[in-house]
């Protein structure tokens, strides 16, 4: 049996509730108009929420994000709806819009549930947790991570057994396998896009060994390892729980690279390399670590004052392309690589290496128009017809983006394109009145 289909209407739907989407949604707001955020993860705060710290000045990310994030959630003008996904969005007439919106169920009633964890003490079922970036495990019952926007538990219904357990430990009876998927058909007059971006997935790079060699991680499953909500109380290395002496990273994972369809540079590998190895460096103040780089891309403000702050704490730079990784019988990992200063071709070992993976486009945001075409760049970004005076404005009326659905950035421009993107929808939204 179809289920009802909810009929709701706002002034704007912000596609994405990452940093970008948040930001636009919380200064229209501020406004006064009524704002719905579609995420279609478990907690808004996107991948920035999971960051140890920002560069080039080392502020902890999610000491920026979580109050970010409680002021989206608490404000009386803004709509959440997570672990939800736009199918499509239809123009109607000269001005609206109408999307329709499908929640998933969370088999957890949010209003009542307190964040307890008890339910998830009590689930005996294990499977790798994705928050941590497959490095620990999860239970079926969980909630996402400690600063999760609702902290609210849900219940894996693929890994789950069935089995009760949760909802005979649940203090508040919250836990209900009941829930089924809600269809909603939302009127609003604007959309600000802000679906972010995707990372290069390194099994598209069979000779750097990722997934085959356990020592081989991504720069997020490290991100995961320096944070204040890390899976561990150090960083490790995954085959034997060491601590790593001496850790490489592999600039331009996917970035600058036509042979993997991603030719254009990532903007933040560079400096988010440079940002862990002195995190690393903190941490583990007897490790070496070895960048092997292409070109430091260190272009913003002080970014450049924070690459010499590197050298200065010891981080080695090495100029070079590594052409292949290869493992030896104890874990330890051998590079070979093409010193560009020498122009000899060298080897050299290590006991981790990390993959500075680049920054894909996210191409479900030109999914969500069926009649009017959302233009992408050559690279598959969202299009931006007039960068430079309008850089929020797309080929459709009303529709407006924001933060890396244009473009690979940090963490500043994209907040800056959130604002950009609100100027741009009020401003909209004002002449239509």
């Amino acid at each position: 049996m179809q289920s009802q289909i909810i009929k709701e209407s706002f002034d704007t739907l912000v596609v994405g509730g990452g940093i970008a989407g948040g930001e636009a949604a919380l200064n229209l707001a501020n406004n006064g108009y009524k704002v719905l955020i579609v995420e279609k993860d478990l907690s808004i705060g996107g991948k920035m929420i999971l960051l140890s710290k920002v560069f080039p000045t080392l502020d902890c990310a999610a000491c920026i994000t979580t109050p970010k994030v409680s002021e989206i959630s608490r404000h009386p003008n803004i709509t959440i709806f997570t672990k939800s996904e736009v199918k499509n969005i239809d123009k109607i007439g000269a001005k609206d819009f109408v999307a329709n919106v499908t929640k998933q169920p969370r088999y957890v009633h949010v209003d009542d549930c307190t964040g307890c964890q008890l339910c998830e003490e009590a689930c005996p079922v294990s499977v790798t947790d994705q928050y941590q970036f497959d490095l620990v495990g999860r239970k079926a019952a969980f909630i996402p991570f400690s600063i999760a926007s609702p902290k609210v538990a849900a219940i894996d219904i693929e890994n789950c057994t069935l089995c009760g357990a949760c909802e005979r430990a649940c203090p508040t009876n919250c836990i209900d396998f009941t829930q089924e998927e809600e269809n909603y058909e939302i009127q609003v007059k604007s959309v600000v896009v802000a679906t972010g971006f995707k990372l290069f997935d390194p099994l598209m790079i069979p000779r750097y060994g990722f997934g085959l060699y356990k020592n081989v991680i991504t720069s997020m499953q490290m991100e995961r390892q320096l944070a204040p909500t890390r899976p561990f109380n150090t960083v490790l290395r995954p085959s034997d729980g060491k601590m790593p002496d001496n850790i490489a990273y592999v600039l331009c994972t996917g970035s600058r690279d036509l042979s993997v369809g991603n030719p254009i540079c990532s903007q933040i590998c560079c400096m988010y390399s440079i940002k862990q190895a002195q995190l690393i460096m903190g941490s583990l103040p007897m490790a070496d670590v070895t960048l092997y780089y292409l070109n430091i891309r260190a272009f913003g403000k002080g970014f450049n004052e924070f690459y010499d702050q590197a050298k200065g704490m010891g981080v080695d730079f090495t100029k070079g392309k590594v052409a292949k990784i290869t493992e030896k019988e104890n874990g330890n990992l051998i590079l070979r690589y093409e010193d560009i200063e020498t122009g000899k071709v060298s080897e050299s070992e290590h006991d981790m290496v990390i993959l500075s993976v680049g920054v894909l486009p996210n191409q479900d945001a030109n999914k969500l128009f069926s009649k009017e075409d959302l233009k992408e760049d050559r690279f598959h970004f969202v299009n931006q017809p007039d960068i430079l005076a309008s850089p929020a404005k797309t080929s459709i009326e009303g529709v407006f983006v924001a933060g890396t659905a244009t473009g690979p950035m940090d963490i500043p421009d994209s907040i800056l394109s959130a604002g950009a993107a609100a100027s741009e929808t009020i401003s909209y939204l004002s002449r239509k009145k």
